[in-house]
């Protein structure tokens, strides 16, 4: 039998890595990040122990790595789904509605992850996390930023305190009012991404064309009553800074 090939093992590689970054994803969110040991993430993932250590350096970075794969592959499919757009300002609303649903389906795992970057290791730069700052980056591009190497790490830190914002023990924030928050900064109209159930909070400011409440907006929906709706170029993509 001849050897295998270069490009063979390299596949075979990133297949074993693979399943070792999903299995800490289910393990975690099943049972959290203390009672899970790389010994049951190798099980689950039907590797050695020491090829989990090979590939990386503790639990602390794989937990990283591993939730950077799931937020990369999270985002990745909301700005592909079906109609898929190359418009700008509904590519950053689905992406925010992206991050935003990760901190509502997988709770344990999102505050773990949270927390993890807070403690000393910090954050980490791994392949995972490149990949979903490439695509956080062209987000930023296509939504007009007009200094995308500024713009990013912001939006970036937006989103994070947004998560931490709505998974805080004890004080959570709405999910659906941190959504407006972010989307009065950028601009974005709420009918825009994935809109969650109910309408917008009680009192927050939409953006989009000025129109008064009860009037029908560009999809023939009507503005909520009360509504304090205010010019969409009051915030637009190269003012947002």
């Amino acid at each position: 039998m001849s050897p295998r090939s270069a490009s063979v093992n390299e596949e075979l590689r990133r297949r074993s890595r693979d399943r070792i970054l999903a299995a800490t994803v289910d393990l975690v969110s099943e049972r959290g990040y203390e009672a899970t040991t790389l010994g049951d993430i190798a099980e689950r993932a039907g590797s050695a122990r020491g090829l989990v250590s090979y590939y990386f350096p503790g639990k602390r970075q794989l937990l990283q790595s591993a939730v950077h794969r799931l937020m990369h592959r999270t985002l990745e499919a909301a700005l592909e789904r079906e109609p898929r757009t190359e418009d700008g300002r509904e590519r950053l609303a689905r992406a925010i509605d992206a991050i935003l649903g990760l901190g509502e389906e997988r709770p344990v795992l999102m505050r773990t992850h949270m927390a993890g970057i807070l403690q000393a290791e910090g954050f980490v730069q791994c392949p995972e996390q490149q990949r979903l700052a490439a695509l956080l980056r062209d987000t930023v591009a296509r939504y007009g930023a007009e200094d995308v190497d500024t713009e990013y790490p912001l939006l970036r830190a937006l989103l994070m305190g947004a998560v931490f914002a709505e998974l805080l023990p004890g004080a959570p924030m709405p999910g659906a009012r941190l959504r407006a928050e972010l989307f009065q900064r950028y601009g974005l109209d709420w009918e825009q991404g994935v809109p969650p159930d109910g309408g917008p909070p009680d009192g927050t400011r939409l953006i989009g064309p000025a129109r008064t409440a009860g009037q029908a907006g560009p999809e023939g929906q009507a503005g909520p009553e009360g509504s304090d709706l205010v010019p969409r170029q009051s915030l637009s993509p190269k003012s947002a800074k």
